[in-house]
């Protein structure tokens, strides 16, 4: 089965990859501006998030496997790849698995290590709407409320609705197979996996997802690596900070 993507500009292949519940389209302001220096960008939709396949497997080897299959249908080679997060950490291992196909790196917001589940509130959330009731964003966002105080968070997730036919709405999410699998999406990267080429890390200042404890590590699996901080900006540093993440990727590339 096919990922799905949009696929903006042309040039040379460059590849990113959402976040846990996110999906391509969360990355399309940033994706024009890229294409702009010659990048033919495609925003991949990862299996059971946006308009993706819904499968009961889910862990990174499927996920690298699936954008392998991508890379070989749309024939890209000497591609640079940029994951998010989740996304962060199938690129990791596409790469570490495919090192041929890949030219540069990017890693936004997360490492190579263990993480533990901790998005529980926003998985309850997510399973107590209720479309039957629910018929607008609106109703959608008061009733998410209840379990999500940051109204930045909210919006970022309510962009998985979406109208199943008139007046029903839906997700887009296959959320039960993503509660279930909710502990693969912190795992580490294989033990021996590495990468040899060039491959930047980028860290919001005000997140805790890359630590100075996780310098060795990232070292360690990525030794021609560089870790770079993005200033005013959390775990969502591409939209907190998008011109300081911009400008450090391009400068990289």
């Amino acid at each position: 089965m096919q990922l799905h993507s949009n696929i903006i500009g042309e040039g040379k292949p460059f590849i990113i990859l959402h976040g846990f519940l996110g999906m391509g389209d969360n990355w399309k302001t940033l994706a024009k501006q890229f294409s702009e220096s010659n990048f033919e960008v495609h925003l991949v939709d990862q299996r059971n998030h946006g308009r993706s396949f819904h499968s009961e497997e889910f862990d990174y080897e499927v996920m690298a496997e699936d954008l392998k299959h991508y890379c070989d249908d749309h024939n890209l080679r000497d591609i640079v790849l940029l994951g998010h997060s989740m996304g962060g950490k199938t690129a990791m291992l596409f790469a570490a698995k495919y090192p041929e196909l890949v030219r540069k790196l990017i890693v936004a917001d997360i490492s190579p290590r263990y993480y533990p589940v901790h998005h529980d509130a926003i998985l309850e959330g997510l399973s107590s709407l209720d479309f039957s009731e629910l018929k607008t964003r609106g109703e959608a966002d008061k009733a998410l409320s209840h379990y999500i105080n940051e109204a930045g968070i909210r919006m970022f997730l309510l962009k998985n609705l979406y109208w199943v036919n008139k007046g029903q709405l839906g997700l887009r999410i296959n959320l039960e197979v993503l509660k279930e699998n909710i502990s693969e999406v912190g795992e580490a990267l294989p033990i021996h996996a590495t990468f040899e080429k060039d491959t930047l890390f980028l860290r919001g200042d005000r997140s805790e997802y890359i630590g100075e404890a996780d310098e060795a590590i990232i070292h360690r699996h990525f030794p021609n690596s560089e870790i770079i901080t993005i200033s005013n900006a959390g775990h969502w540093l591409h939209a907190e900070n998008p011109k300081d993440f911009y400008d450090s990727v391009m400068n990289f590339i």
